[in-house]
């Protein structure tokens, strides 16, 4: 008869050993998770409901912080700013869905272009943001360029201070520093796409448009849902560059700004804890609407069609049948 081990041997023993690494692979991700996401997340709800500063005491006061983020201009109207950011997240998936398609093609220097693109994404955002503070700066760097280009200086603008535009060169530094990880990430969705349907579309006679937009656009679609998904709200929660840049002067203030600003100089963080749960939901909803969106727009990609395989199969039938019959003739 088998001797029953006891619970010391069997954690020495091999089995035990196992389960102890499992276990431990699984609980402590897990603990440090709730540690230092989950538990600060449940602080900060509770905050919300109290006036209240880092030190001193607090007062309940329920909903009102919450009625305060939309009644106040420097709160609520500040996600305005946010479609400046939206408008340039557009701007950045499109140019980086271009020359990743562009790219996933044998390109001259392709690897060395892709590795200056990408490039900037390495770059610390608090670094960037002092980069741009000066090429911005007047009579610096990007107005020196302008003016080899034949422009006055006189008649440009200030980039930084002039509401009229600087929001839109706030969002030329976020488009500058994020579209290379866009493009790096569609590249890898296009080059994964087989080249077999390629080979078909071309025999068909089909250009470079009707490949991306018959084979690589159903191919990618779950890259660019997630792509357009992290843009928005990222767009949503911009905060280094107009914090950096501006310092959130002249109108450049994102939400993220002021509410760094309500919890730090003015000490409310109740309101600025109840300013951060709004922004989650918004970016909730957000994600949701997106879903549904890409859900439409691609109801009738192939990969989500039944028939799509049956379909796929059909065209590497024909490049075959292409290809035996382009044989014959050469051997005649």
């Amino acid at each position: 008869m088998k001797k029953k081990r006891t619970f010391t041997e069997w954690i020495r023993s091999r089995d035990g050993q196992q389960v102890l690494v499992m276990f431990a692979f699984m609980v402590i991700p897990l603990l440090l998770l709730f540690i230092f996401t989950y538990l600060p997340f449940a602080k900060m709800f509770g905050f919300s409901f109290y006036n209240m500063k880092y030190v001193g005491v607090r007062k309940f006061v329920g909903l009102k912080n919450y009625i305060k983020v939309f009644q106040r201009d420097d709160c609520f109207g500040a996600l305005k700013l946010s479609l400046y950011y939206m408008l340039g997240s557009i701007v950045q998936l499109a140019l980086a869905l271009y020359l990743a398609t562009i790219l996933s093609f044998k390109v001259k220097g392709g690897n060395l272009f892709k590795g200056f693109m990408f490039f900037p994404f390495l770059i610390n955002g608090i670094a960037i943001g002092f980069i741009f503070k000066f090429f911005y700066t007047r009579g610096f760097v990007f107005d020196t360029v302008l003016q080899w280009c034949g422009f006055n200086l006189e008649n440009l603008p200030y980039w930084l201070k002039d509401q009229r535009i600087n929001n839109f060169s706030l969002v030329g530094t976020s488009i500058w520093r994020y579209f290379g990880q866009n493009m790096v990430l569609f590249i890898g969705a296009i080059m994964s796409v087989d080249s077999e349907l390629y080979e078909a579309a071309m025999l068909d006679g089909a250009n470079r448009f009707q490949q991306f937009k018959y084979i690589i656009m159903p191919s990618i679609k779950t890259i660019i849902t997630l792509n357009v998904i992290l843009s928005i709200t990222g767009s949503l929660s911009a905060f280094e560059p107009p914090y950096v840049i501006t310092d959130g002067a002249n109108g450049t203030g994102t939400y993220f700004v002021v509410m760094h600003e309500i919890a730090h100089t003015q000490q409310k963080v109740g309101l600025a804890s109840a300013m951060a749960i709004v922004l989650l939901i918004i970016i909730f909803i957000a994600t949701i609407l997106q879903k549904l969106f890409f859900k439409y727009v691609f109801r009738s990609a192939e990969d989500e069609d039944p028939r799509a395989g049956a379909r796929r199969q059909k065209m590497l039938e024909r490049s075959i049948r292409n290809q035996e019959r382009i044989a014959a003739r050469g051997g005649k």
